[in-house]
């Protein structure tokens, strides 16, 4: 296990991506190892049938217990080993337990779905890409930059064919609409200037959360409902059937155009 971690909670490795192929959605409950005594009660209501986030609010010693227990979608590799062997192996919706330096933890995985991808793409390697009659058409290309950086020049654009602008000050206007105009099982390529900008819009594309921006009003409801009746347990398990997975497979362009002007294609006009 390494790197430092908060007293109580559950910590993350700090290797690589273990080399699973899905990611969980996964909640947790934490008590001290020695109070065996506690973790028998809690074991007993959920048996009775109380919600693991319904208990974690109430007795985990962990921070996630603010938000009911929930420690979000992992990848294999990414939490301690012993928690991250039950939790890989736990069947869905099963309250499964088991102890780690922290102490006993009872988690309950309640969704999983193949894992995503954001990649490094260089300009050579997107310029030959470009190449190919199909890749427009089986790809989709966002380009992040702002007008005046598109149309500088009176003569040329500072652009690559394909590419639909969508500035970045304007993500208020467009981000709510994204899984609407795009495909999220598409390859999806992402442009700035210099590669930083188009980084962070590929980052939000791997996890933004299409379905809730459909209908706000229907799942805030649902999820207002539960609360009120006090079944926080159903008002998380309603929220993550609204989530989607994020865009399957997003590319950012190192170096962003300049690089793409610079090392694969001298026509285009640097700025």
């Amino acid at each position: 296990m390494g790197g430092q971690r908060s007293k109580g909670a559950v910590a993350f490795s700090t290797g690589q991506n273990g080399g699973g192929s899905k990611e969980i959605l996964v909640q947790h409950l934490l008590v001290s190892e020695d109070n065996a005594k506690l973790l028998l009660e809690i074991q007993k209501k959920i048996a009775a049938g109380v919600g693991l986030s319904d208990l974690a609010v109430e007795y985990s010693i962990c921070p996630s217990k603010e938000n009911g227990g929930m420690l979000g979608w992992v990848r294999k590799g990414q939490l301690v080993s012993e928690f991250d062997q039950a939790a890989f192996s736990a069947p869905l919706n099963k309250v499964v337990k088991c102890k780690t330096k922290l102490g006993w933890h009872l988690l309950q995985v309640l969704s999983e779905r193949e894992e995503s991808l954001l990649g490094e793409i260089t300009p050579e390697e997107l310029y030959t890409k470009m190449q190919h009659p199909d890749f427009m058409e089986e790809a989709q290309l966002l380009d992040v930059r702002e007008p005046e950086e598109v149309y500088v020049f009176d003569s040329a654009l500072a652009s690559l064919p394909g590419f639909k602008v969508l500035p970045l000050r304007q993500f208020g206007s467009w981000g709510p609409n994204i899984s609407n105009d795009f495909d999220r099982e598409k390859d999806t390529y992402v442009l700035c200037h210099h590669g930083m900008r188009s980084l962070q819009v590929a980052q939000w594309l791997q996890t933004q959360m299409a379905e809730t921006l459909k209908s706000p009003s229907l799942w805030v409801l649902k999820c207002w409902l539960f609360v009120t009746l006090h079944r926080l347990e159903l008002a998380v398990l309603t929220l993550c059937s609204c989530l989607l997975q994020g865009f399957k497979r997003v590319f950012n362009i190192s170096g962003g155009i300049h690089a793409y002007a610079v090392n694969a294609d001298s026509s285009i006009p640097i700025y």
